[in-house]
Order: C-alpha cells, then structure tokens, then sequence
C-alpha cells in the first residue's frame, strides 16, 4: 500500500526537517554535483574529497579517510556522553557502469557511467544530517556518519568492517536509508526480518566435444546440454523449495561458440545467472541441487560440468528491536498514516546486510517518486534520476535516529 504525499503542515512536526529545509537548495546543487561525476566502487576520489569539503563546512568534530579504500567517517559529540552510546548513520557514495540518457544539466559527465540508484542523494542527505546535527547537538551520546565505498558489487560494507570500522567507532546500532522510485515521496516503507534478499553468482561451466555441425552425432554438443540444464534448474525452486520460502534463480547469459561459425559445434559452454533467497537452509539447499543437477544432466549426455557457486550478500535481515524505534522515527516525521509498516521484502541485494551481520539495526525505504514523473523511473534505469524533494526528509530521518536514540535527559 502507499501512502499519499504528505501536506505542507507536517514539516512542522519536526525541528530537523524545518532546519534542514533552509539549506535544500544547497543540498540539492551538492547531490547534482556528484550525479554529474559519478565514480565506480573504490574509485570514489572526487566523491570523497567533496564529502570531506562539505563535512568541514559542516564542523564535524572528527574525519576519519581511508577506511575500506575510499570510505569516509565522520564523528560528531552531542551536548552530553553521559550515556556513552554511539549511533552509526550509512550512506553508500558508488555509481554504476551504465550511461546515462538523461538530458538535464547535471546529468553524467563520464560516458559508461552515471548514478543510476541514488547513491549521490543518500549521500547528500548523510551530509544534510551532518550539518544540522552538528549545528544542534540535540543528543547525549556520539553519531558516527559512515560514507561507504563500493555497494555496486563490491562489497565495500564488507570492506570497511574488515578494515575496522566497527573496532574504531563501536556503534551500538547502525541505521541505511534507500530511495524507493515506487513509494510516494513523504512516506517511509519499513519491516522487521528480511527487506532484501542474498545474492549469488553462479557460473556453470560445460564440456563436450566439438566437431562439424553437419556431423554432430560425432560430437558432444555442450550447446545442446546447456539448454537442458537451463530448462531442468528451473525446477529446483519449483519442487524442491517450499512455496513459502522466496527463492529465484535465473540464467541470465550463455556464452559458446563463434557468431560467425555457423557449423561449428563449440567444445566449451558457460551459464551466468544468479541465485536470490532469503534463508540459509534455501540458500544451502539450492547450490546443492544446482551442482547436483548440472553433473548428472551433463553426464546424460556424455559431457562434464562444474559450478561455481559464489555468494556475494548476505540477506538484509532489519533487527526487531530497532525496526520497531525507526518506525516511531519515522512517524514523528512523516505521521502514522505514511509509514508502511509491513514493507514487502525485496529480491534485490544490498551490502549493508553486512554490517546487520555485525550490528543491530534497520533498513529502511523512503519514497521518492512523484505522481508528475519526477523521481518515479526506477532504479539502474538510463533514464533514472534522483528526486531531490526527499533531501530534508532523509536528512532529518538521518537525524532523528540520532536525537531519539540518544536523547538530552530532560
């Protein structure tokens, strides 16, 4: 279900979103500047030196470079430490190797790249959240503002942890905010459990025997067995998961042979595809019967084939107790009747699920896109864009998870 888009009246119910509202048009050229120099995973310099400008301005008290490669931190110290807690905010800061076919002022610089999923307006609206918790200080505890390298398939969450992120700054929660183009712009989706499921690659490597097109009863066609490992894998979640338990695996290339061969049977096939699921034992079960299935159809045929099966991320399983504080965050901001509580899980993969492994906290998905257009192209679309309307809202839901986690004792 979604949610209208919120009246006028409710950016007095909160004192983050009024402040923040000031510097929109700030906030706005900040994120347009990054969309029109986008940078892949690890290669985020311009991105971070940016970052590092704006956090100055802002008067964080620390700035911590260089963690994960190209990761920024920021600290900033509320009025009081009398409770000694620590909040972590994530924002991710990598673009894709996708152009772009927009055709506004900002739109990418870098031919074969652009920011297709919003990472240049979750970043900009950490930064919102920097300037105006830092201005205030309205909490007793310490905010740690992590600007992530690398979520496009690099793992930079996974990086950054390695790299000691959690050992430095010992958050006691950790909260990331994603732009959804199907949710209105003014609500908030949310839910306990899973919101995004584990990604996998698989690759399937087949081999026959190649020969003459015109003799192929003296090969072995690992073109022919392809087709029918492609056809029998569909069967695993089909009858071998529980209907109940969400699970997709999809083929999604096929290399072999030579386009301008006609009659010439290849002795090699390889399938890419990848796996999506929300629980281990799925998870499990299908790279065993995918391997099982690939060796014995394979063998059908007098051919041989071996999988690789590689899991790239983990689900994003949102922590309950903390689920259940950013809802109320979220209602304060934006009301009840705009938050989607029982948000539907996506297929889709997200590399924070790493630092959930290590930490409690929470998902969450604030809507962007508008019934005139703006913002509703969805995400790793050419023609995508991020909605800069949402940049006060995101930074003060940044905010207030800070305030209201660590509140001034009265």
């Amino acid at each position: 279900m979604q949610a209208s888009r919120p009246t006028p009246t409710l950016k007095a119910n909160g004192r983050a979103f009024a402040q923040i509202s000031e510097f929109h048009p700030e906030l706005t050229a900040f994120r347009r500047d990054l969309h029109a120099h986008p940078e892949l995973g690890f290669e985020e310099l311009y991105t971070g030196a940016r970052v590092k400008e704006a956090l100055q301005r802002c008067g964080v008290d620390e700035i911590h470079t260089g963690i994960g490669r190209t990761g920024l931190v920021a600290v900033i110290k509320g009025q009081r430490n009398n409770s000694d807690k620590m909040i972590g905010l994530r924002a991710d800061m990598d673009a894709l190797p996708m152009t772009e076919h927009n055709e506004f002022a900002w739109k990418s610089s870098k031919t074969g790249l652009m920011h297709g999923c919003g990472h240049d307006g979750h970043t900009a609206m950490l930064v919102g959240a920097a300037r105006y918790l830092a201005a205030t200080r309205n909490f007793d505890g310490t905010a740690v503002l992590i600007f992530q390298p690398g979520e496009e398939g690099f793992a930079g969450a996974r990086i950054m942890i390695e790299d000691g992120l959690f050992d430095r700054f010992p958050v006691q929660a950790v909260y990331g905010i994603h732009n959804w183009p199907s949710m209105r712009p003014g609500t908030v989706g949310i839910r306990p459990g899973p919101m995004m499921a584990a990604a996998d690659r698989i690759t399937i490597d087949i081999t026959g025997r190649g020969g003459h097109g015109a003799h192929a009863y003296m090969t072995v066609d690992p073109v022919l067995v392809a087709a029918h490992i492609i056809t029998a894998a569909q069967s695993i979640v089909s009858r071998n998961a529980n209907p109940i338990d969400s699970a997709v695996l999809s083929i999604c290339a096929m290399q072999a042979g030579d386009l301008g061969a006609m009659s010439v049977v290849p002795g090699k096939a390889t399938l890419v595809g990848t796996v999506r699921t929300f629980s281990a034992d799925v998870q499990d079960m299908i790279e065993r019967r995918l391997s099982e299935l690939c060796s014995a159809v394979a063998l059908g045929f007098g051919a041989t084939a071996s999988i690789n099966y590689e899991r790239i991320y983990p689900a994003t399983i949102n922590s309950y107790d903390e689920t259940r504080f950013a809802t109320h965050v979220a209602e304060s901001l934006v009301g009840a009747d705009h938050v989607v509580r029982d948000m539907a899980p996506s297929m889709g993969a997200e590399d924070f699920s790493f630092m959930l492994q290590v930490k409690p906290g929470a998902y969450m998905r604030i809507g962007q896109g508008a019934e005139n257009g703006v913002g509703s192209c969805f995400l790793h679309n050419t023609r995508y864009d991020f909605n800069d309307d949402i940049l006060p809202l995101g930074a003060a839901l940044h905010a207030g998870l800070v305030e209201q986690s660590m509140p001034l004792s009265t």
